[in-house]
């Protein structure tokens, strides 16, 4: 009998303690099933806005060698509904090679606009190295150096190092272009580079400078 009475007054306490706190464990459950309605919903709404992305910069790539007015439409239309997408960088990165003739100070700002505002690293870098071949083709060789100062490089410093010696060869600052491509075989990135042209580029400078001899030698 005591035990059926213990028995009894565990459930009891059971129905007691689901009566006081059961609501708690039925929230819970509520929350993390809208918890996981939420997240399920916004990976949907982002996989939608990706494919939305994608298929204008597709329509944009269609038109760029023929429909300059649908490009540009189409360009403002990825700004403006989606901003921080990589299709939207990518779009500039193709205008720009698009203008690079007709009108290089559209490609010059095209280009440095993805490299100041990409989110993705590697899409800043190739606007960064292809900003710097514009500008030096520009002959705006200071502004190309400028550009090319950055503190992690990562797997473009060989690049990087290598545009940086064109610009000095175009200069006639032979010293620092030797530098440079040195710098570009060694560097971080150094497989991804011509590294046979960079050498012939660098056997290609004239002899380093020697310091003036003193003029009892010379006599």
């Amino acid at each position: 009998m005591d035990e059926f009475l213990s028995e009894r007054e565990q459930i009891e306490r059971i129905k007691q303690w689901w009566h006081e706190n059961g609501w708690f464990l039925l929230a819970g459950m509520a929350i993390a099933v809208l918890g996981y309605y939420g997240y399920y919903r916004y990976q949907e709404y982002r996989d939608t806005r990706a494919e939305e992305a994608a298929a204008l910069y597709m329509e944009l790539e269609g038109a760029v060698e023929d429909d300059r007015a649908g490009v540009e439409e189409l360009l403002t239309r990825l700004r403006a509904e989606h901003p921080n997408s990589p299709y939207t960088q990518q779009a500039s990165l193709l205008v720009a090679s698009e203008y690079l003739v007709s009108d290089t100070a559209r490609a010059v700002q095209e280009l440095r606009s993805v490299m100041e505002s990409s989110a993705d690293p590697g899409l800043a870098l190739i606007a960064r190295s292809r900003l710097a071949r514009v500008l030096a083709y520009q002959e705006r060789y200071d502004e190309a150096l400028a550009v090319l100062v950055i503190d992690d490089a990562g797997q473009f410093a060989a690049r990087l190092n290598e545009i940086e010696g064109d610009i000095h060869a175009a200069k006639g600052e032979i010293d620092a272009a030797r530098s440079a491509y040195t710098q570009a075989l060694t560097a971080s990135g150094a497989q991804a580079i011509d590294r046979n042209f960079v050498q012939m580029k660098l056997n290609d400078l004239e002899p380093a400078s020697r310091p003036a001899e003193p003029a009892e030698a010379a006599q």
